[in-house]
């Protein structure tokens, strides 16, 4: 039984992992994503095509915040960049969807770019302050978009498709964001235990020291901006396909607070916490949801949008008081009660 994670060579250090579970474990994992079509109905398959676009953006939140540790609570806009950009392209001028999730993601990465340049001498809260003030700024821009975006009446998407094919929400296009996610995962843990990861995490915990040892911080901070918004905006042109209809309500400051919400929840710096806070805190906006519809249509079922603002609040704040690791700081601490029972202390 293993009974620590040391590491006697860079390789070791390097890898993926070197945990034969951890590898089984994912396989089954992966295989049962896969099959979710075929074992539950249409209802919950659009509840995990939702879910798993949403753990694309968490990903990329992650990368800016867990791993550089810049706090944001801009990548509403973000989302609605990537989401606005991948509806332009597909609804005026015809683009194929995989050519519009493209660029969705690269719109949001230049405005990841635009959105760095000023913010490179802030941290803290006065940067979170500057990234809400530009998804407010997108959220005006798109109102005032005319019949490029729609304005206030919203963005109609085609229907997904790929190589000529129609792809429905529940069938097709529900691989396509697996696949999608996947792709996420596996470049945010190389990235994580690249150069340019162990650079970002150096940032976090001491940017002075780490300028000290020769990290150029401006390029690392923009690289951090710009690629976690990449993430985000590939997230938006994803929600904007499955949704088929974009307006500007649907990309709110509550986005920026729920993604920050699932990394606190999941455990900041890891993309194990962060597909861990994108499934807990899902499944309590659900859980959620199915309860206010049981009540009704009293007080409580309409004041829901509030109360669930309430709940992701003190979600926060009772794992940052009882477990600041989160979910994976959890797990981590029951592994070593087994490892070690009864000499556990």
């Amino acid at each position: 039984m293993r009974s620590g994670n040391f590491k006697e060579t860079y390789g070791q250090l390097l890898a993926l992992t070197d945990s034969r579970p951890v590898v089984a474990w994912s396989i089954v994992l992966v295989v049962a994503v896969g099959l979710g079509p075929f074992v539950v109905g249409k209802y919950f398959v659009s509840l995990l095509v939702l879910l798993m676009i949403t753990a694309v953006g968490v990903l990329g939140l992650n990368i800016l915040t867990g791993t550089t540790g810049l706090i944001s609570l801009g990548h509403a806009g973000f989302l609605a960049v990537g989401a606005y950009a991948a509806g332009i392209v597909a609804t005026h001028w015809g683009w194929p969807m995989p050519l519009a999730i493209v660029t969705g993601g690269v719109m949001a990465a230049v405005a990841g770019l635009v959105v760095g340049v000023p913010s490179l001498r802030l941290k803290g809260l006065y940067l979170a302050i500057t990234t809400m003030a530009f998804a407010v700024i997108i959220n005006h821009l798109i109102l005032n978009g005319g019949a490029l975006t729609g304005g206030s009446e919203g963005l109609k998407v085609p229907q997904p498709a790929l190589l000529g094919q129609p792809l429905a929400a529940e069938g097709g296009y529900y691989y396509v964001v697996f696949a999608v996610l996947l792709l996420a995962v596996f470049a945010t843990l190389n990235l994580q235990r690249s150069r340019v990861g162990r650079a970002l995490m150096a940032i976090r915990e001491h940017d002075i020291a780490a300028r000290a040892m020769g990290v150029d911080l401006i390029r690392w901070r923009l690289l951090a901006f710009t690629v976690s918004a990449f993430y985000t905006g590939i997230a938006g042109a994803l929600l904007a396909y499955y949704t088929r209809y974009l307006n500007v309500d649907s990309f709110s400051l509550l986005i920026s607070i729920e993604a920050l919400s699932m990394l606190i929840v999941g455990g900041l710096g890891t993309v194990t916490g962060a597909l861990l806070g994108t499934v807990f805190i899902f499944v309590l906006n659900e859980g959620l949801g199915l309860l206010f519809s049981a009540l009704g249509s009293g007080m409580l079922s309409t004041a829901a949008f509030e109360i669930k603002g309430i709940v992701y609040g003190l979600a926060i704040v009772l794992f940052l008081r009882f477990e600041p690791d989160g979910l994976v700081g959890r797990w981590r601490d029951l592994k070593h009660y087994w490892i070690h029972w009864p000499f556990r202390y």
